[in-house]
């Protein structure tokens, strides 16, 4: 899906310069940006959520000792 975005001039010199330094086109560098990016927001989302349930007490929290243990 083609998408165009507009960058602020520092971010396009710092874009042209990881292009030029890398060798990697711009498209491969937005893409792999936004592909951990996304990583990044969907692992908050779900830490937020997370959190959310344990605030509800729909979900507890397990100490690694007692995960790893098996006492869970």
């Amino acid at each position: 899906m083609p998408t165009s975005i507009r960058l602020s001039p520092k971010v396009e010199q710092r874009l042209d310069f990881l292009v030029a330094k890398t060798g990697r086109s711009e498209a491969d560098h937005v893409r792999e940006f936004v592909e951990r990016g996304l990583e990044d927001i969907e692992d908050y989302y779900l830490a937020a959520e997370m959190l959310e349930r344990i605030r509800r007490g729909e979900d507890e929290i397990v100490k690694a000792e007692e995960f790893w243990r098996g006492d869970t």
